[in-house]
Protein backbone atom coordinates (compact mmCIF):
# COMPACT_ATOMS: atom_id res chain seq x y z
CA UNK A 1 0.00 0.00 0.00
CA UNK A 2 0.93 3.51 -0.86
CA UNK A 3 1.87 6.60 1.50
CA UNK A 4 -0.83 7.86 -0.77
CA UNK A 5 -3.14 4.94 -0.28
CA UNK A 6 -2.68 4.85 3.37
CA UNK A 7 -3.83 8.83 3.79
CA UNK A 8 -6.64 7.59 1.84
CA UNK A 9 -8.26 4.81 3.55
CA UNK A 10 -7.46 6.53 7.33
CA UNK A 11 -5.14 5.81 10.55
CA UNK A 12 -5.41 2.31 10.98
CA UNK A 13 -3.68 1.78 7.50
CA UNK A 14 -0.87 2.04 8.63
CA UNK A 15 -0.82 -0.75 11.25
CA UNK A 16 1.40 -3.20 10.34
CA UNK A 17 2.09 -7.12 10.24
CA UNK A 18 1.51 -9.04 14.10
CA UNK A 19 5.25 -8.78 15.42
CA UNK A 20 6.65 -12.57 16.65
CA UNK A 21 6.62 -11.29 20.44
CA UNK A 22 2.49 -11.11 19.68
CA UNK A 23 2.77 -14.89 17.70
CA UNK A 24 4.44 -16.63 21.20
CA UNK A 25 1.96 -14.66 23.35
CA UNK A 26 -0.99 -15.92 21.37
CA UNK A 27 0.32 -19.80 21.74
CA UNK A 28 0.10 -19.46 25.33
CA UNK A 29 -3.57 -18.20 25.09
CA UNK A 30 -6.43 -20.08 26.53
CA UNK A 31 -9.51 -21.07 23.74
CA UNK A 32 -11.33 -18.58 24.19
CA UNK A 33 -8.41 -16.10 24.03
CA UNK A 34 -7.35 -18.00 21.15
CA UNK A 35 -10.53 -18.01 19.38
CA UNK A 36 -10.56 -13.93 20.00
CA UNK A 37 -7.38 -13.40 18.45
CA UNK A 38 -8.08 -15.13 15.26
CA UNK A 39 -11.18 -12.99 14.97
CA UNK A 40 -8.85 -10.37 15.33
CA UNK A 41 -6.71 -11.46 12.65
CA UNK A 42 -9.37 -11.85 10.16
CA UNK A 43 -10.30 -8.06 11.35
CA UNK A 44 -6.83 -7.00 10.43
CA UNK A 45 -6.31 -8.95 7.35
CA UNK A 46 -9.88 -7.67 5.56
CA UNK A 47 -8.56 -4.08 6.67
CA UNK A 48 -5.52 -4.50 4.65
CA UNK A 49 -6.92 -5.95 1.54
CA UNK A 50 -10.37 -4.33 0.92
CA UNK A 51 -11.83 -0.85 1.40
CA UNK A 52 -13.88 0.02 4.68
CA UNK A 53 -16.45 2.62 5.71
CA UNK A 54 -14.38 5.68 7.40
CA UNK A 55 -16.48 8.92 8.79
CA UNK A 56 -15.84 11.72 8.44
CA UNK A 57 -15.06 13.95 11.57
CA UNK A 58 -18.13 15.89 10.72
CA UNK A 59 -20.31 12.77 11.10
CA UNK A 60 -22.66 12.25 14.38
CA UNK A 61 -23.47 9.01 16.52
CA UNK A 62 -26.76 8.60 14.72
CA UNK A 63 -25.48 9.24 10.79
CA UNK A 64 -26.09 6.49 8.47
CA UNK A 65 -23.39 4.81 6.68
CA UNK A 66 -23.36 5.99 2.67
CA UNK A 67 -23.40 3.38 0.77
CA UNK A 68 -20.26 3.48 -1.90
CA UNK A 69 -22.15 2.57 -4.53
CA UNK A 70 -20.53 3.24 -8.19
CA UNK A 71 -21.23 7.23 -8.07
CA UNK A 72 -19.33 7.21 -4.89
CA UNK A 73 -16.26 9.74 -4.14
CA UNK A 74 -13.79 10.40 -1.95
CA UNK A 75 -15.18 12.74 0.15
CA UNK A 76 -18.59 11.77 0.41
CA UNK A 77 -18.30 11.14 4.14
CA UNK A 78 -19.32 14.74 4.85
CA UNK A 79 -22.84 14.20 3.56
CA UNK A 80 -23.75 11.73 5.99
CA UNK A 81 -24.22 14.01 9.14
CA UNK A 82 -27.99 14.26 8.85
CA UNK A 83 -30.58 11.30 8.47
CA UNK A 84 -32.29 11.25 5.06
CA UNK A 85 -35.68 11.95 7.11
CA UNK A 86 -33.77 14.83 8.84
CA UNK A 87 -32.39 16.34 5.22
CA UNK A 88 -36.19 16.04 3.44
CA UNK A 89 -37.34 18.34 6.55
CA UNK A 90 -34.53 21.02 6.04
CA UNK A 91 -35.57 20.87 2.35
CA UNK A 92 -39.19 21.49 2.56
CA UNK A 93 -38.58 24.30 5.08
CA UNK A 94 -36.37 25.66 2.88
CA UNK A 95 -38.84 25.28 -0.37
CA UNK A 96 -41.69 27.31 2.30
CA UNK A 97 -39.48 29.69 2.93
CA UNK A 98 -38.00 30.30 -1.02
CA UNK A 99 -41.65 31.18 -1.71
CA UNK A 100 -41.64 33.77 0.11
CA UNK A 101 -40.09 36.44 -1.93
CA UNK A 102 -40.67 35.42 -5.26
CA UNK A 103 -44.49 35.36 -4.47
CA UNK A 104 -44.07 38.83 -2.69
CA UNK A 105 -43.09 39.86 -6.20
CA UNK A 106 -45.75 38.88 -8.23
CA UNK A 107 -49.02 39.07 -5.96
CA UNK A 108 -49.08 42.31 -5.76
CA UNK A 109 -49.54 42.90 -9.53
CA UNK A 110 -53.02 41.41 -9.66
CA UNK A 111 -53.61 44.45 -7.28
CA UNK A 112 -51.92 47.08 -9.32
CA UNK A 113 -54.89 49.36 -10.50
CA UNK A 114 -56.14 49.49 -6.67
CA UNK A 115 -52.85 50.50 -5.81
CA UNK A 116 -52.52 53.04 -8.59
CA UNK A 117 -55.84 54.67 -6.77
CA UNK A 118 -55.09 54.47 -3.52
CA UNK A 119 -51.77 56.37 -4.10
CA UNK A 120 -52.73 59.04 -6.82
CA UNK A 121 -50.12 57.81 -9.38
CA UNK A 122 -49.47 56.21 -12.77
CA UNK A 123 -49.16 52.75 -13.54
CA UNK A 124 -45.81 53.11 -14.69
CA UNK A 125 -45.03 54.30 -11.48
CA UNK A 126 -46.26 51.65 -10.18
CA UNK A 127 -44.33 49.46 -12.74
CA UNK A 128 -41.37 51.42 -11.48
CA UNK A 129 -41.60 49.79 -8.08
CA UNK A 130 -41.86 46.23 -9.39
CA UNK A 131 -38.85 46.53 -11.51
CA UNK A 132 -37.05 48.13 -8.44
CA UNK A 133 -37.96 45.29 -6.16
CA UNK A 134 -36.31 42.84 -8.44
CA UNK A 135 -33.17 45.24 -9.06
CA UNK A 136 -33.00 45.02 -4.90
CA UNK A 137 -33.47 41.01 -5.29
CA UNK A 138 -30.53 41.49 -7.67
CA UNK A 139 -28.33 43.67 -5.66
CA UNK A 140 -28.84 41.21 -2.22
CA UNK A 141 -27.05 38.36 -3.52
CA UNK A 142 -23.66 40.29 -3.37
CA UNK A 143 -24.32 40.74 0.68
CA UNK A 144 -25.99 37.15 1.45
CA UNK A 145 -23.34 34.98 0.08
CA UNK A 146 -20.59 35.85 1.48
CA UNK A 147 -22.24 36.67 4.83
CA UNK A 148 -23.84 32.59 4.38
CA UNK A 149 -19.91 31.44 3.99
CA UNK A 150 -18.64 33.62 6.90
CA UNK A 151 -21.38 33.18 9.56
CA UNK A 152 -23.02 30.30 8.66
CA UNK A 153 -26.34 28.85 7.47
CA UNK A 154 -28.85 28.87 9.60
CA UNK A 155 -28.32 32.80 11.49
CA UNK A 156 -28.07 34.00 8.45
CA UNK A 157 -31.48 32.69 7.24
CA UNK A 158 -32.82 33.08 11.07
CA UNK A 159 -31.67 37.16 10.80
CA UNK A 160 -33.30 37.50 6.99
CA UNK A 161 -36.42 35.29 7.84
CA UNK A 162 -37.32 38.02 10.88
CA UNK A 163 -36.57 41.11 9.20
CA UNK A 164 -38.56 39.97 6.02
CA UNK A 165 -41.62 39.53 8.37
CA UNK A 166 -41.20 43.15 10.12
CA UNK A 167 -40.85 44.82 6.55
CA UNK A 168 -43.69 43.13 5.00
CA UNK A 169 -45.82 44.80 8.27
CA UNK A 170 -44.14 48.28 6.88
CA UNK A 171 -45.51 46.97 3.53
CA UNK A 172 -48.89 46.37 4.81
CA UNK A 173 -49.39 49.98 6.40
CA UNK A 174 -47.32 52.48 4.32
CA UNK A 175 -49.01 55.46 4.41
CA UNK A 176 -47.78 56.97 1.18
CA UNK A 177 -46.01 56.22 -1.76
CA UNK A 178 -42.43 56.89 -1.06
CA UNK A 179 -42.85 54.30 2.34
CA UNK A 180 -44.06 51.97 0.27
CA UNK A 181 -41.55 52.08 -1.97
CA UNK A 182 -38.81 52.03 0.44
CA UNK A 183 -40.58 49.06 2.43
CA UNK A 184 -40.95 46.91 -0.80
CA UNK A 185 -37.10 47.09 -1.78
CA UNK A 186 -36.38 46.33 1.75
CA UNK A 187 -38.41 43.02 1.88
CA UNK A 188 -36.95 42.17 -1.35
CA UNK A 189 -33.60 42.36 -0.42
CA UNK A 190 -33.70 40.46 2.74
CA UNK A 191 -36.28 37.47 0.98
CA UNK A 192 -33.06 36.64 -1.33
CA UNK A 193 -31.32 35.37 1.24
CA UNK A 194 -33.74 32.05 1.00
CA UNK A 195 -32.53 31.70 -2.52
CA UNK A 196 -29.05 32.03 -1.89
CA UNK A 197 -28.26 30.37 1.32
CA UNK A 198 -30.77 27.86 1.21
CA UNK A 199 -29.37 26.79 -1.94
CA UNK A 200 -25.49 26.86 0.04
CA UNK A 201 -27.41 24.45 2.47
CA UNK A 202 -28.76 22.00 -0.39
CA UNK A 203 -24.94 21.67 -1.13
CA UNK A 204 -24.06 21.40 1.94
CA UNK A 205 -26.12 18.13 2.80
CA UNK A 206 -26.58 16.17 -0.21
CA UNK A 207 -23.80 13.73 -2.57
CA UNK A 208 -23.76 15.59 -6.04
CA UNK A 209 -25.24 12.70 -7.60
CA UNK A 210 -28.03 13.67 -5.67
CA UNK A 211 -28.61 17.51 -5.44
CA UNK A 212 -30.77 17.41 -8.39
CA UNK A 213 -33.69 15.83 -7.05
CA UNK A 214 -33.26 18.13 -3.91
CA UNK A 215 -32.53 21.46 -5.76
CA UNK A 216 -35.58 20.20 -8.05
CA UNK A 217 -38.27 20.67 -4.48
CA UNK A 218 -36.64 23.54 -3.07
CA UNK A 219 -36.78 25.51 -6.54
CA UNK A 220 -40.38 24.50 -6.65
CA UNK A 221 -40.66 27.39 -3.83
CA UNK A 222 -39.26 29.70 -6.08
CA UNK A 223 -41.37 29.44 -9.50
CA UNK A 224 -44.55 28.62 -7.76
CA UNK A 225 -44.07 31.58 -5.73
CA UNK A 226 -44.46 33.80 -8.71
CA UNK A 227 -47.08 32.31 -10.94
CA UNK A 228 -49.50 31.72 -8.04
CA UNK A 229 -49.15 35.15 -6.20
CA UNK A 230 -51.35 36.88 -9.15
CA UNK A 231 -53.91 34.41 -8.63
CA UNK A 232 -53.66 34.73 -5.08
CA UNK A 233 -53.67 38.80 -5.04
CA UNK A 234 -56.64 38.86 -7.20
CA UNK A 235 -58.71 36.84 -4.98
CA UNK A 236 -57.90 39.09 -2.43
CA UNK A 237 -58.27 42.24 -4.12
CA UNK A 238 -61.87 41.20 -5.69
CA UNK A 239 -63.13 41.35 -2.34
CA UNK A 240 -61.28 43.18 0.38
CA UNK A 241 -57.88 46.03 0.52
CA UNK A 242 -54.71 45.02 -1.29
CA UNK A 243 -52.87 45.60 1.55
CA UNK A 244 -54.43 42.10 2.98
CA UNK A 245 -51.94 41.01 0.52
CA UNK A 246 -49.39 41.81 2.74
CA UNK A 247 -51.05 40.97 6.20
CA UNK A 248 -51.00 37.45 4.55
CA UNK A 249 -47.40 37.79 3.40
CA UNK A 250 -46.41 38.99 6.74
CA UNK A 251 -48.18 35.64 8.22
CA UNK A 252 -45.99 33.45 6.57
CA UNK A 253 -42.82 34.86 6.83
CA UNK A 254 -44.14 34.65 10.71
CA UNK A 255 -44.12 30.67 10.28
CA UNK A 256 -41.07 30.78 8.31
CA UNK A 257 -39.02 32.63 10.91
CA UNK A 258 -40.12 30.30 12.94
CA UNK A 259 -38.95 27.03 11.12
CA UNK A 260 -36.01 28.90 10.00
CA UNK A 261 -35.47 28.51 13.75
CA UNK A 262 -36.75 25.44 15.43
CA UNK A 263 -36.17 23.10 12.31
CA UNK A 264 -33.06 24.59 10.06
CA UNK A 265 -29.39 23.16 11.54
CA UNK A 266 -26.53 24.71 10.98
CA UNK A 267 -25.05 22.69 7.97
CA UNK A 268 -21.96 24.51 6.94
CA UNK A 269 -18.14 22.61 7.06
CA UNK A 270 -16.64 25.54 7.78
CA UNK A 271 -17.26 28.63 8.52
CA UNK A 272 -14.95 31.55 7.89
CA UNK A 273 -15.78 33.09 11.30
CA UNK A 274 -13.29 30.10 12.97
CA UNK A 275 -10.46 31.70 11.06
CA UNK A 276 -10.73 34.86 12.80
CA UNK A 277 -9.91 33.39 16.55
CA UNK A 278 -6.76 34.28 18.05
CA UNK A 279 -6.19 37.25 15.49
CA UNK A 280 -6.18 41.13 16.49
CA UNK A 281 -8.83 42.88 15.57
CA UNK A 282 -6.96 44.80 12.90
CA UNK A 283 -6.21 41.46 11.15
CA UNK A 284 -10.00 40.73 12.10
CA UNK A 285 -11.43 43.33 10.61
CA UNK A 286 -9.14 43.06 7.31
CA UNK A 287 -10.18 39.50 6.56
CA UNK A 288 -13.94 40.22 7.43
CA UNK A 289 -13.83 42.84 4.87
CA UNK A 290 -12.31 40.85 2.10
CA UNK A 291 -14.55 37.60 2.87
CA UNK A 292 -18.10 40.11 3.01
CA UNK A 293 -16.84 42.42 0.41
CA UNK A 294 -19.12 42.37 -2.52
CA UNK A 295 -17.04 41.87 -4.96
CA UNK A 296 -15.99 38.75 -4.20
CA UNK A 297 -19.10 37.59 -5.99
CA UNK A 298 -18.19 39.84 -9.17
CA UNK A 299 -14.85 38.74 -9.48
CA UNK A 300 -16.49 35.57 -10.37
CA UNK A 301 -17.65 36.00 -13.82
CA UNK A 302 -14.02 36.14 -14.91
CA UNK A 303 -14.71 32.45 -15.39
CA UNK A 304 -16.76 32.46 -18.76
CA UNK A 305 -18.53 28.80 -17.66
CA UNK A 306 -20.46 30.87 -14.44
CA UNK A 307 -20.81 33.89 -16.87
CA UNK A 308 -22.65 31.77 -18.92
CA UNK A 309 -24.54 30.16 -16.38
CA UNK A 310 -25.64 33.03 -15.20
CA UNK A 311 -27.00 34.55 -18.37
CA UNK A 312 -28.62 31.37 -19.10
CA UNK A 313 -30.58 31.07 -15.45
CA UNK A 314 -31.11 35.04 -16.80
CA UNK A 315 -32.70 34.01 -20.37
CA UNK A 316 -35.44 31.68 -17.93
CA UNK A 317 -36.11 34.40 -15.34
CA UNK A 318 -36.95 36.95 -18.07
CA UNK A 319 -39.14 34.86 -19.62
CA UNK A 320 -41.07 34.10 -16.68
CA UNK A 321 -41.34 37.50 -15.48
CA UNK A 322 -42.09 38.78 -18.71
CA UNK A 323 -44.85 36.28 -19.51
CA UNK A 324 -46.57 36.60 -15.95
CA UNK A 325 -46.37 40.57 -15.88
CA UNK A 326 -48.33 41.41 -18.55
CA UNK A 327 -51.07 38.69 -17.88
CA UNK A 328 -53.78 41.53 -16.48
CA UNK A 329 -53.31 44.05 -19.55
CA UNK A 330 -53.17 41.27 -22.44
CA UNK A 331 -55.77 38.62 -21.73
CA UNK A 332 -57.41 40.41 -19.76
CA UNK A 333 -58.35 42.41 -22.83
CA UNK A 334 -58.15 39.80 -25.42
CA UNK A 335 -60.88 37.44 -23.82
CA UNK A 336 -62.92 40.03 -22.29
CA UNK A 337 -62.45 39.25 -18.78
CA UNK A 338 -63.33 42.12 -16.07
CA UNK A 339 -62.86 40.88 -12.63
CA UNK A 340 -59.23 40.52 -11.19
CA UNK A 341 -59.43 37.09 -10.21
CA UNK A 342 -60.38 35.98 -13.50
CA UNK A 343 -57.32 37.22 -15.21
CA UNK A 344 -55.71 35.74 -12.40
CA UNK A 345 -56.67 31.91 -13.15
CA UNK A 346 -54.08 32.10 -16.29
CA UNK A 347 -51.37 32.06 -13.53
CA UNK A 348 -52.40 28.63 -12.42
CA UNK A 349 -51.33 27.12 -15.62
CA UNK A 350 -47.46 27.37 -15.30
CA UNK A 351 -47.98 27.37 -11.52
CA UNK A 352 -49.33 23.74 -12.07
CA UNK A 353 -46.25 23.26 -14.94
CA UNK A 354 -43.83 24.02 -12.24
CA UNK A 355 -45.59 21.92 -9.73
CA UNK A 356 -45.34 19.11 -12.16
CA UNK A 357 -41.36 20.03 -13.31
CA UNK A 358 -40.75 18.95 -9.75
CA UNK A 359 -41.25 15.26 -9.76
CA UNK A 360 -39.40 15.52 -12.73
CA UNK A 361 -36.60 17.84 -13.39
CA UNK A 362 -34.05 17.38 -10.88
CA UNK A 363 -34.24 13.28 -10.93
CA UNK A 364 -33.52 14.20 -14.92
CA UNK A 365 -30.86 16.39 -14.03
CA UNK A 366 -29.07 13.46 -10.98
CA UNK A 367 -29.58 10.97 -14.26
CA UNK A 368 -27.67 12.57 -16.68
CA UNK A 369 -25.11 13.19 -14.43
CA UNK A 370 -25.16 9.27 -13.28
CA UNK A 371 -24.89 8.70 -17.17
CA UNK A 372 -22.10 10.26 -18.06
CA UNK A 373 -19.99 9.30 -15.25
CA UNK A 374 -20.81 5.58 -16.50
CA UNK A 375 -19.21 7.02 -19.91
CA UNK A 376 -16.26 8.85 -18.45
CA UNK A 377 -15.87 6.98 -15.42
CA UNK A 378 -15.74 10.02 -13.53
CA UNK A 379 -17.69 13.16 -12.49
CA UNK A 380 -17.48 15.81 -14.43
CA UNK A 381 -19.71 19.49 -13.38
CA UNK A 382 -20.36 20.52 -16.69
CA UNK A 383 -21.95 16.98 -17.79
CA UNK A 384 -24.86 18.00 -16.02
CA UNK A 385 -25.91 20.92 -18.13
CA UNK A 386 -26.52 18.39 -21.06
CA UNK A 387 -29.77 18.02 -19.15
CA UNK A 388 -31.27 21.06 -19.83
CA UNK A 389 -30.35 21.97 -23.58
CA UNK A 390 -33.82 20.51 -25.19
CA UNK A 391 -35.96 22.15 -22.74
CA UNK A 392 -33.90 25.52 -22.49
CA UNK A 393 -33.39 25.65 -26.81
CA UNK A 394 -36.14 24.20 -27.91
CA UNK A 395 -39.40 23.27 -25.64
CA UNK A 396 -39.36 26.87 -23.85
CA UNK A 397 -39.04 29.14 -26.94
CA UNK A 398 -42.01 26.78 -28.83
CA UNK A 399 -43.89 27.73 -26.19
CA UNK A 400 -42.80 31.29 -26.02
CA UNK A 401 -43.94 31.69 -29.77
CA UNK A 402 -46.94 29.65 -29.76
CA UNK A 403 -48.12 31.79 -26.83
CA UNK A 404 -47.22 35.44 -28.19
CA UNK A 405 -48.36 34.81 -31.75
CA UNK A 406 -52.11 33.18 -30.88
CA UNK A 407 -52.71 35.83 -28.68
CA UNK A 408 -51.44 38.64 -31.49
CA UNK A 409 -53.84 37.25 -33.73
CA UNK A 410 -57.09 36.12 -31.88
CA UNK A 411 -56.58 32.42 -32.87
CA UNK A 412 -57.23 29.02 -30.34
CA UNK A 413 -58.89 30.26 -27.64
CA UNK A 414 -58.20 30.28 -24.25
CA UNK A 415 -57.30 26.92 -24.09
CA UNK A 416 -53.89 27.35 -26.03
CA UNK A 417 -52.36 30.09 -24.10
CA UNK A 418 -53.02 27.78 -20.91
CA UNK A 419 -51.84 24.81 -22.44
CA UNK A 420 -48.43 26.24 -23.81
CA UNK A 421 -47.96 28.34 -20.31
CA UNK A 422 -48.30 24.99 -18.24
CA UNK A 423 -45.67 23.09 -21.11
CA UNK A 424 -43.40 26.04 -20.27
CA UNK A 425 -44.17 25.88 -16.74
CA UNK A 426 -42.58 22.08 -16.75
CA UNK A 427 -39.88 22.64 -19.00
CA UNK A 428 -38.23 25.24 -16.50
CA UNK A 429 -37.71 22.73 -14.01
CA UNK A 430 -36.15 21.08 -16.22
CA UNK A 431 -33.74 23.75 -16.66
CA UNK A 432 -33.15 25.56 -13.17
CA UNK A 433 -32.32 22.63 -11.26
CA UNK A 434 -29.42 21.85 -13.81
CA UNK A 435 -28.38 25.37 -13.51
CA UNK A 436 -28.46 25.97 -9.96
CA UNK A 437 -26.79 22.42 -8.92
CA UNK A 438 -24.06 23.47 -11.53
CA UNK A 439 -23.09 26.48 -9.54
CA UNK A 440 -22.58 24.37 -6.29
CA UNK A 441 -20.77 21.91 -8.00
CA UNK A 442 -18.00 23.45 -9.70
CA UNK A 443 -16.96 25.57 -7.01
CA UNK A 444 -17.68 23.45 -3.92
CA UNK A 445 -16.28 25.82 -1.22
CA UNK A 446 -17.24 29.03 -2.56
CA UNK A 447 -20.58 27.82 -3.38
CA UNK A 448 -22.27 30.55 -1.72
CA UNK A 449 -20.44 33.60 -3.59
CA UNK A 450 -21.26 31.47 -7.05
CA UNK A 451 -24.70 30.64 -6.35
CA UNK A 452 -25.21 34.38 -5.36
CA UNK A 453 -23.63 35.41 -8.83
CA UNK A 454 -26.11 33.30 -10.31
CA UNK A 455 -28.98 35.32 -8.47
CA UNK A 456 -27.44 38.62 -9.12
CA UNK A 457 -27.34 38.68 -12.95
CA UNK A 458 -30.65 36.99 -13.36
CA UNK A 459 -32.68 38.80 -11.00
CA UNK A 460 -31.24 42.09 -12.92
CA UNK A 461 -32.74 40.61 -16.42
CA UNK A 462 -36.06 39.82 -14.46
CA UNK A 463 -36.39 43.84 -13.07
CA UNK A 464 -35.54 44.48 -16.98
CA UNK A 465 -38.33 42.18 -18.29
CA UNK A 466 -40.88 43.13 -15.93
CA UNK A 467 -40.05 46.73 -16.71
CA UNK A 468 -40.06 46.45 -20.33
CA UNK A 469 -42.44 43.76 -21.04
CA UNK A 470 -45.56 46.33 -21.32
CA UNK A 471 -44.20 49.57 -23.16
CA UNK A 472 -42.51 47.00 -25.54
CA UNK A 473 -45.81 44.97 -26.48
CA UNK A 474 -47.45 48.15 -26.42
CA UNK A 475 -45.03 49.61 -29.18
CA UNK A 476 -44.46 46.27 -31.04
CA UNK A 477 -47.18 43.76 -29.93
CA UNK A 478 -47.03 40.45 -27.67
CA UNK A 479 -46.26 38.43 -30.84
CA UNK A 480 -43.01 39.90 -31.40
CA UNK A 481 -41.84 40.33 -28.13
CA UNK A 482 -42.23 36.48 -27.11
CA UNK A 483 -40.26 36.02 -30.15
CA UNK A 484 -37.76 38.45 -28.77
CA UNK A 485 -37.54 35.87 -25.46
CA UNK A 486 -37.57 32.96 -27.31
CA UNK A 487 -34.60 34.40 -29.35
CA UNK A 488 -33.01 34.88 -26.00
CA UNK A 489 -33.25 31.50 -24.86
CA UNK A 490 -32.16 29.85 -28.08
CA UNK A 491 -28.89 31.39 -27.74
CA UNK A 492 -28.78 31.05 -23.71
CA UNK A 493 -28.99 26.98 -24.92
CA UNK A 494 -26.15 27.58 -27.35
CA UNK A 495 -23.89 29.23 -24.79
CA UNK A 496 -24.71 26.09 -21.93
CA UNK A 497 -24.17 23.65 -24.88
CA UNK A 498 -20.29 25.16 -25.66
CA UNK A 499 -20.18 25.10 -21.58
CA UNK A 500 -21.15 21.58 -20.96
CA UNK A 501 -18.33 20.55 -23.85
CA UNK A 502 -15.63 23.47 -23.09
CA UNK A 503 -16.33 25.05 -19.58
CA UNK A 504 -13.66 22.65 -17.92
CA UNK A 505 -11.09 23.72 -19.93
CA UNK A 506 -12.05 27.47 -19.40
CA UNK A 507 -11.76 27.39 -15.69
CA UNK A 508 -8.19 25.62 -16.25
CA UNK A 509 -7.39 28.00 -18.16
CA UNK A 510 -8.50 30.99 -15.44
CA UNK A 511 -7.00 28.67 -12.81
CA UNK A 512 -3.94 29.06 -13.95
CA UNK A 513 -3.51 32.56 -14.67
CA UNK A 514 -4.63 33.44 -11.47
CA UNK A 515 -1.88 31.02 -10.02
CA UNK A 516 0.77 32.47 -12.14
CA UNK A 517 -0.51 36.01 -11.02
CA UNK A 518 -0.19 35.09 -7.49
CA UNK A 519 3.33 33.30 -8.20
CA UNK A 520 4.30 36.86 -9.67
CA UNK A 521 3.16 38.51 -6.64
CA UNK A 522 4.84 36.30 -4.15
CA UNK A 523 8.08 36.93 -6.09
CA UNK A 524 7.43 40.60 -6.31
CA UNK A 525 7.06 40.83 -2.60
CA UNK A 526 10.32 38.44 -2.01
CA UNK A 527 12.11 40.87 -3.76
CA UNK A 528 11.21 43.97 -2.25
CA UNK A 529 11.81 42.08 1.14
CA UNK A 530 15.48 40.73 0.09
CA UNK A 531 15.95 44.91 -1.54
CA UNK A 532 14.75 45.75 2.26
CA UNK A 533 16.98 43.71 4.04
Amino acid sequence: MTGHDSEKFGPESHQTALEPTDVIQMDKATPAQQSQNDTDRDIESQRHTSLYQIHSHVSTHDSPPIPQDEHYETGDEIYTKFTPNRKKVIVATLSFCSFLAPISSTSILAASPEVVETYDTTADIFGVSNALYLVFMGLSPLFWGPLGQTYGRKWTLAWSSITFTGFSIGSALAPDLASYFVFRMLTAFQGTSFLIVGASVIGDIYRPVERGTAYGWFLSGTLIGPALGPFIGGIIVTWVSWRNIFWLQTALAAVASAAVVFLIPETIHHARKSDLEGLPRKEQAKKLWSWLNPWRVVVLFRYPNLLVAGIASSSLVWNMYSLLTPVRYVLNPRFGLSSPWQGGLFYIAPGCGYLVGTFFGGKWADRVVKKWIKKRGRRVPEDRLHSCLTAMGVVIPACMLIYGWSVEKEVGGIPLPVIVMFIQGVAQLFCFPSLNTYCVDVMQSKSGEVVAGNYFIRYFFAAAGSAACVPVIDAIGVGWFSTISAAFLVCSAAGVWLTADYGGRWREAIDQKIEEKREQKTQETEVKQNEKS
